[in-house]
């Protein structure tokens, strides 16, 4: 089947399918690539998979250029029953608190959390990486090339997230405009291979 005869409806179709057998998060551009097809007819096939999906047990989840399928969060108790499933993993204050600032303030390093928390965050940091919560995306070009850290597509998911952007909107008086990233604008980030 050729890319010039397929109809959006076709699209649609083909995108969910490789989504659907995807075992990661998909880049965009690698999806134009399997469908033989242009990377915003490929946008425009994600947008109405996302619409089409909210009234099903599938929902499109996306973090920058990546996306996946993932299960509606409101299944969840149904799945973990289907599945045997007991979710013991509830997070601790300091984890949630940790967590809030990353995502957040993201991509953010060790120090810059520990100077908002007030406390060694060293456990707390561990322990989110190892639930697949928050990763390390990269490194400063500063003294020690600091680990910069940043959420996962895990935590859309733990939170039933379909992107960053739903996060909810932080109503703080003492952050100005634009003071949310943790990087400053004379820091530069060291490109670092992404897994």
């Amino acid at each position: 089947m050729t890319t010039e005869t397929l109809s959006e409806e076709q699209l649609v179709k083909i995108i969910e399918g490789l989504l659907f057998v995807a075992s990661e998060p998909v880049g965009i551009n690698y999806l134009a690539s399997a469908a033989e097809c242009p990377a915003s007819q490929v946008e425009a096939a994600l947008k109405r998979l996302k619409e089409d999906g909210q009234d099903r047990g599938i929902r499109l989840q996306r973090q920058g250029n990546k996306v996946q399928l993932v299960s509606a969060p409101e299944l969840t108790d149904y799945i973990e029953r289907f599945l045997g499933l007991s979710f013991s993993g509830r997070l601790s204050t300091p984890a949630l608190e940790t967590l809030a600032i990353i995502a957040y303030r993201q991509p953010i390093t060790r120090p810059q959390i520990e100077a908002i928390r007030g406390v060694n965050s060293d456990g707390v940091l561990r322990t989110l990486i190892s639930k697949g919560l928050v990763e390390e995306v990269g490194r400063l070009d500063s003294v020690g090339h600091p680990a910069l850290f940043a959420t996962t597509f895990e935590f859309l998911r733990y939170f039933g997230l379909d992107s960053q952007g739903q996060l909810p909107e932080l109503d703080l008086p003492d952050l100005e405009a634009g003071e949310g990233s943790g990087v400053s604008e004379d820091e530069q980030l060291v490109d670092t291979p992404q897994q």
